[in-house]
């Protein structure tokens, strides 16, 4: 399965395809000016945590174990000392202990929305919820229930998904189509909504429609099942999904991780052809060990989900007509039991549960999201420095009497000799390593708060230009004080990966600061500001952000982006970007400043604003319209309040014929003075029309508060 969830090349091209562009800060910029400007051409943890790291030592171990009491309700005031934990029968020093106990926090939205507006600014500093990795298993999953598949998965979304908590959507039998982890439940559905089931057909159906008879005895025997090397071939690739995602869920650590296999099980009787010499039933069970090993090496735990529910194989047995030989009722009675089986080893093999014969998943899916939401992570390096292959049995005790105890039974030790740590480069332009690791991470860190904003604009084709914009809270970071002035270096750095798993290697910035102190004080406050574009073809993107210094400190964020190719619709719109009257308070530094002729400020990342202040907006509308007779566009931008009331609106009509006949954009400029606005949640609306046609209208939605 090509695995569109790794991200190994991403440091490999950082460091060696990027130039370190050494940049000192900007001057604070200036409030912008009052006057209109001329018309611009176009939680959840406690208790020694451990860090949430990915460079850990091999013989690390983590386990997280449930505890509940007689009525199965969740205990959350045990303590280390109320723990003991053993591997094969030898206590263990747990080194690492944590309470996990994480709400579900659900979006913030204004009364009048039908949905939750997404955000345009993504943060790491919520990213302490619950991470889940939905497998739908197209390879094993009947064409028919394909329905029920979708239903279930979007119902997970819809009612058991909160805003803190990550997921990513992958299937067995093809890449491109899955989606990568986000906090976004659009984009999981749209994942969810393009699985297909691809199941075979019933292996004794098979059988029955190739029988024949046999010319020695005059009977009639079922003949061969067609399918069965494909059979074999996809029960191994479903198994070496499930290996590589375990493998690169692996790194990270301090968190469960949930792995929810929706699918029918396995339809290949690996019983049947074991100790036939040259068959390939070794090979499935080699390969489904390895994915159990994986999972119990990397702390994840498989929940597995038939979406039969009350199986009886009645679809197949339907079409049975008769019985020929052992080919008949019985046999196919006995595939549902083996692909029941095999959902259920994969589940309780890694501390999991299967949900199987049962005709309502939400039961399941609210353990599940039980399970993950309170829990005790404990940490422990291992004094078996063995590396032969073999299961550690691991056993979780807790001293107070009555309470049970859920965890994986063990994990399988790993095989052959140590891997080296690599060296770090001391190479002065190559990546501070605490950055890299933050860059390369599959899930976002939050060693240092950053907040991005991204914007796409009409660049040169077949690229659009992407505005960004990085705020980094610089308060914690290690200045040190030298000649009056704080000293510190920032390093920032971005790279971006489309759906099919290609790479776009980004850029890097390294800035030396030397801050004055009424600066020094403001970048505290206000954090500090990076200015730089991306360009990118048309596509969906996850574009990874890190920043840090290198001793150490270090944070990213994942930020999901759609480019349109803004040649094709009637109307197309670009970003919507922002900037305020006190966004010129944080120092700023401009490697690239695309948007620096079209706004008064620097944009922001922030979406909150104290009373007073003063926002302008900033979008481009670019029309497809060539041969149309000369006509006129409308742009609009309003502030809308609870109930969708509009507080300030700000228009423009622009005429068809300011382009020529060129494809360029109609910039439009919008302020909106907060002087009057009471505090609360509001929405800006900024809309472009076109007159050609009644059904070309185009619009974004960015939510703020007002404090």
């Amino acid at each position: 399965m090509k695995q569109r969830l790794a991200f190994a090349l991403t440091l490999a091209a950082l460091s060696g395809g990027l130039l370190a562009a050494q940049q000192q800060p900007a001057a604070p910029q200036q409030p912008p000016a009052q006057q209109p400007p001329a018309q611009q051409p176009p939680a959840g943890q406690t208790a020694d945590q451990p860090p949430l790291t990915f460079r850990v030592e091999v013989n690390y171990v983590e386990v997280d174990a449930v505890v509940t009491d007689a009525n199965g309700i969740p205990v959350r005031d045990l303590t280390r000392d109320d723990f003991e934990l053993l591997e094969d029968g030898r206590r263990q020093d747990v080194t690492a202990f944590s309470l996990v106990d994480i709400p579900i926090e659900r979006a913030e939205r204004p009364l009048f929305a039908a949905a939750p507006i997404e955000a345009d600014v993504q943060s790491n500093e919520s990213v302490e919820g619950r991470i889940y990795l939905l497998v739908l298993d197209d390879l094993h999953t009947d064409f028919t229930r394909t329905p029920r598949v979708r239903t279930a998965a979007v119902r997970f979304i819809e009612q058991n998904f909160g805003t803190n908590d990550l997921a990513a959507v992958a299937f067995t039998g093809r890449a491109g189509d899955g989606q990568d982890f986000t906090n976004n439940p659009r984009l999981l559905i749209n994942a969810i909504n393009k699985f297909q089931g691809r199941k075979l057909r019933s292996a004794t159906l098979e059988r029955i429609n190739s029988a024949r008879v046999n010319p020695g005895t005059g009977q009639l025997e079922p003949g061969d099942d067609i399918e069965q090397m494909d059979r074999a071939f996809r029960a191994r690739s479903m198994a070496n999904s499930v290996r590589k995602l375990s493998e690169f869920m692996s790194g990270v650590r301090g968190r469960r991780k949930s792995l929810l296999l929706i699918g029918e099980g396995v339809d290949y009787d690996i019983y049947e052809a074991v100790g036939i010499l040259g068959s390939t039933a070794s090979s499935v069970l080699l390969d489904t060990h390895d994915a159990i090993a994986a999972a119990t090496r990397g702390n994840v735990t498989i929940y597995a989900l038939d979406p039969r529910g009350l199986a009886n194989a009645e679809a197949d047995l339907i079409e049975v007509a008769g019985t020929v030989g052992d080919a008949g009722s019985r046999s196919i009675q006995n595939e549902l039991r083996l692909s029941q089986d095999s959902l259920r080893v994969l589940a309780d093999s890694t501390g999991g549960f299967a949900a199987v014969n049962q005709n309502d998943l939400n039961g399941a899916f609210d353990r599940i999201v039980s399970e993950n939401s309170s829990y005790y992570m404990l940490g422990f390096y291992s004094n078996n420095d063995r590396r032969n292959g073999r299961f550690r049995k691991i056993e979780v005790r807790v001293k107070r009497p009555g309470l049970r105890v859920r965890n994986r039974s063990g994990y399988y030790e790993a095989r052959g000799r140590a891997p080296s740590q690599p060296k770090e480069s001391a190479s002065p332009t190559a990546l501070a390593p605490a950055v890299s690791d933050a860059l390369g991470s599959p899930l976002p860190m939050a060693g240092v708060p950053i907040k991005v904003f991204a914007a796409p604009f009409k660049g040169s084709a077949p690229n659009a230009a992407i505005a960004m914009v990085v705020e980094v809270d610089v308060s914690n970071l290690d200045f040190v004080e030298k000649g009056g002035t704080f000293n510190e270096q920032l390093e920032v750095a971005f790279t971006a990966v489309n759906n099919q798993g290609k790479l776009f290697p980004g850029e890097r910035q390294t800035a030396t600061l030397t801050l004055k102190p009424d600066t020094y004080e403001r970048a505290k406050a206000r954090g500090l500001r990076v200015l730089t574009q991306a360009n990118l073809p048309p596509g969906r993107y996850q574009v990874r952000v890190a920043a840090g210094n290198r001793t150490g400190k270090a944070g990213s964020v994942v930020y999901d982006l759609e480019v349109p190719d803004f040649t094709k619709t009637p109307l197309v719109m670009s970003g919507v970007a922002l900037t305020a009257a006190s966004a010129g308070q944080a120092p700023t530094i401009r490697p690239k400043d695309p948007l620096g002729d079209f706004l008064p400020g620097p944009p922001t990342a922030e979406r909150e604003f104290e009373r007073g202040d003063l926002l302008v907006l900033f979008a481009e509308f670019y029309e497809n319209a060539k041969g149309a007779a000369a006509h006129m566009l409308d742009f609009r931008a309003e502030l809308r309040a609870e109930g969708g009331r509009v507080v300030q609106a700000v228009t423009d009509e622009r005429s068809s014929t300011e382009l020529q006949g060129t494809s360029g954009g109609y910039g439009f400029q919008a302020r909106l003075p907060l002087q009057d606005v009471e505090p609360g949640l509001y929405v800006i609306h900024v809309e472009g029309r076109s007159r050609v046609s009644p059904d070309s209208v185009v619009s974004r939605d960015i939510q703020i508060r007002v404090r």
